[in-house]
């Protein structure tokens, strides 16, 4: 287990690249929708925003998410140290409190005004696919750790499994909002164990009451759960429009302005594009 912790970076890397190399080539193979805006205008702007969004993590936060669980670990923090469990149990169910953890910060992303500003940096790309899974503000990157940070010394999460839940939330982001053709069968058997992209591309919709809706990154039961799973969309999914109704400008594809958007007005839309939460 330490072998795979003390190679943390290069472990997460490799799987980072696997999937955007794999769901990259795949999209070019067997693209879901016709894009409506090139690629060479919005990756080099969302792949530098992960770049960025790693660099400022480093530099602000003193520790990784897996440095601060051996902390946690040591000092016999959370409510896992407190009960006599097997190791794979412990992990199972950190994993799975964590991907808990993510969908409730992801409802309130959406559902708290401010937060909105911050996520809304990820909902304004005009198309949804691999390189959106990377497009998130800096901002958002810090607060997400911190809540990460909360959620690990609550439960006492062993470090091995933040790395495998690492793994599998950067793998099936990059999957689920891949511009990819999976056939209405497979969709359909998936979606009972992972978000698939069919499912996860109705959270991009311009329509609030769609954007409001599955809230899942990995897991697909938690919407299910807590009533916030939408099956269909509105219009076929190779009509619908992504994005959001007050950023259509190409301008916003740029990185500068990626990182001006929490600061932007909402001029065109007074009310929140949240408002319609359910």
């Amino acid at each position: 287990m330490k072998v795979i912790t003390d190679n943390e970076i290069l472990i997460r890397l490799l799987f980072f690249f696997g999937a955007l190399a794999v769901v990259g080539v795949w999209e070019v193979i067997s693209p879901r929708r016709s894009l409506t805006c090139s690629r060479l205008k919005r990756w080099p702007s969302n792949l530098s925003m992960a770049v960025l969004n790693t660099f400022i993590l480093r530099l602000i936060v003193p520790t990784t998410a897996i440095g601060f669980a051996f902390l946690v670990n040591e000092r016999s923090w959370g409510l896992l140290s407190q009960v006599d469990l097997s190791v794979s149990i412990e992990i199972i169910l950190s994993v799975l409190l964590l991907d808990l953890a993510i969908y409730l910060q992801h409802v309130a992303f959406h559902r708290v005004p401010i937060l909105w500003r911050v996520h809304r940096t990820h909902h304004a790309d005009l198309d949804v696919d691999v390189s959106t899974g990377a497009r998130f503000h800096p901002i958002e990157i810090i607060i997400s750790m911190g809540f990460k940070f909360a959620v690990i010394a609550l439960v006492g999460v062993p470090a091995v499994a933040i790395l495998i839940f690492e793994v599998l939330l950067n793998a099936t982001a990059m999957f689920n909002h891949g511009n990819i053709f999976l056939g209405s069968k497979v969709d359909r058997f998936l979606r009972t164990l992972v978000v698939t992209p069919d499912m996860h591309r109705i959270h991009h919709s311009i329509f609030p009451e769609e954007t409001n809706s599955n809230f899942g990154f990995n897991l697909p039961w938690w919407d299910r759960m807590f009533g916030t799973y939408r099956p269909n969309s509105k219009v076929d999914q190779r009509k619908m429009t992504i994005g959001l109704e007050i950023f259509r400008d190409g301008k916003y594809s740029r990185l500068n302005w990626l990182l001006a958007l929490p600061f932007l007005s909402d001029k065109k839309n007074s009310t929140n594009q949240n408002s319609n939460f359910p």
